[in-house]
Formats: structure tokens, sequence, C-alpha cells
């Protein structure tokens, strides 16, 4: 049989709790949440200094009630549901912290992994540099002028031609198989 809680009203805090624990009928928590929600309220504002945060709070709070009134034996309500307030509270800031400080671990992580990537990068480009020019040193001597020529001086095959006497075909033949044995030497270096 289940009343508007406003039949409760005039019943006392312990009375209400009794009622609770007696009939499981959630409607005797609601009257005790009236009552107390500016409370509750206030205490969870003081904590999270939010005020939407604080509200869904509130409303674990008294879901809490539910179970752990069940549990205790309550003497005097407010200032067992101050304590219960409290506790809540701190162990919700805690875990709060707690996320928030592996979220700033993980954040750290994905910068070190970044800067360790960038290194590695850098290596790597470093070592594919050396590895170049190793390759470039075991190259004909013609096959290597006009690569260098051409692929670091940006020069044209004419310009090529005109600096070195050879013809457009030999400079393009010389950048061609320059080209095929350097891939060979580089592959034969790894």
């Amino acid at each position: 049989m289940s009343y508007s809680t406003s039949r409760y009203n005039h019943l006392t805090d312990n009375e209400l709790v009794q009622h609770y624990k007696a009939t499981a009928d959630k409607v005797f928590v609601g009257e005790l949440y009236k009552r107390y929600t500016h409370l509750v309220l206030g205490m969870c504002i003081n904590y999270f200094k939010d005020r939407d945060v604080a509200k869904d709070m509130v409303l674990q709070i008294f879901e809490k009630l539910f179970d752990e009134l069940k549990k205790r034996e309550v003497e005097n309500f407010k200032a067992w549901l101050t304590f219960v307030v409290r506790n809540f509270c701190i162990s919700e800031l805690r875990k709060m912290q707690t996320a928030q400080n592996r979220n700033i671990e993980y954040q750290y992580e994905l910068k070190c992994q970044a800067i360790e990537d960038e290194k590695e990068k850098q290596v790597d480009g470093e070592q594919k540099i050396e590895a170049l020019e190793k390759a470039m040193e075991r190259l004909h001597p013609f096959q290597k002028k006009c690569i260098e020529l051409f692929y670091l001086k940006n020069m044209s095959y004419l310009q090529i031609v005109e600096l070195t006497g050879y013809s457009v075909n030999e400079v393009k033949s010389y950048i061609q198989n320059g080209k095929r044995n350097l891939k060979m030497i580089i592959t034969s270096l790894k």
C-alpha cells in the first residue's frame, strides 16, 4: 500500500527509517529526500564546487540510502546522513583524482612515445643518409657525378651535359643505371 509522501511529513526521521526498514517502501526514503535534499546538495557543492556535479551526487547518495538504511542502525538520521555524504564525496573525489592522475600519466606516456618515435625517425633518417652516402661511394664515378648533379644540385640534363661533356643519352643512362645500382647496394647493406 503506497501513499503520497505528503502523508508522512508528520513522522520523525527515525520513524521514517523504521517504516522503510519494515516495509522497504521507497516512499519513506522519498520523504527523507524532501527534507534533506538542500543539506546534501549544499555539502556536495562544497566538495565538488560544481552545481551540476553536485546534483548528480545527491541522486547517487539517496540511491545509496536504499541499501544503507537496510543494513545500518540509525539513531540520528541527520548526523548519520552528513557522515554518509562526507564519506561519499571524499570517496568520489579520490576516484576523480585517480582518474585524472591516470589520464595525466596516459597523456605523459603518449608524449614520451611520440618523442621516442620522432627520435627513431630521426635516427632512421640519419641511418638512411649514411647508407646512401656509403652506397654513393661504391658507384662508378660518372654515375655518382650525374646523380649528385641531378638530385642534389637540381640540375637539368642539359646543364649536366654542359658541365661534364657527356652526351644527353649518357647522362640519362648514368642516372638511370646509377639509381638502380644504388638501390641494389643499399639493399645489400641491410
